[in-house]
């Protein structure tokens, strides 16, 4: 993804698929089209790669903790 729109929350009583998609709501809402990739920072959770809905979820480390980065992958 060379671009795309940040999220953060940090809210501990939000599970993660809950905040991701409420990043991916915004992210439709205000740029009228829908996401289909996230980064997350790697402590976010264990596996290399998950789904929410159809929103691929990755880890990296250039993601601070409790950020989301959403937007379209680049191929």
């Amino acid at each position: 993804m060379k671009s795309g729109m940040l999220w953060l929350d940090a809210d501990a009583r939000r599970t993660l698929d809950e905040k991701v998609q409420r990043a991916v709501d915004y992210y439709r809402q205000k740029y009228g089209s829908a996401p289909d990739l996230c980064l997350v920072n790697t402590a976010t959770f264990a596996e290399e790669e998950m789904s929410v809905g159809p929103v691929k979820v990755q880890r990296t480390r250039t993601v601070l903790p409790h950020h989301f980065w959403v937007g379209l992958s680049t191929g």
